[in-house]
């Protein structure tokens, strides 16, 4: 069952957002499709600024895909200084893509 992750992260910078963007792309800058992910499952990633720091709001395959991603991205953020962000997650039951 596909599953929405929804951080909120006071605190955050679009520098550091950027910054482990590179990180999960292996150094070759934005991710700009799925295939940039490290793990496979991802449908959708959406991040942006909010008044007090950075949000993202992910949706994935399945919760274990987005458990193996977060072995991967909770040390590029703790690398970079950002806050705990633990994610809200949701099961998803209607999606549309364009």
């Amino acid at each position: 069952m596909a599953i929405a992750a929804v951080f909120q992260i006071p605190g955050m910078t679009q520098e550091q957002y950027d910054k482990s963007a590179d990180a999960v792309t292996g150094g070759r800058g934005a991710v700009k499709n799925p295939s940039d992910w490290p793990v496979p499952g991802l449908i959708s990633h959406t991040a942006g600024p909010t008044p007090d720091g950075w949000f993202v709001v992910d949706v994935w395959e399945s919760e274990e895909a987005f458990r193996r991603f977060g072995e991967i991205i909770v040390p590029i953020l703790n690398n970079l200084g950002v806050p705990n962000a633990e994610p809200k997650v949701y099961p998803v039951h209607a999606m549309v893509k364009g």
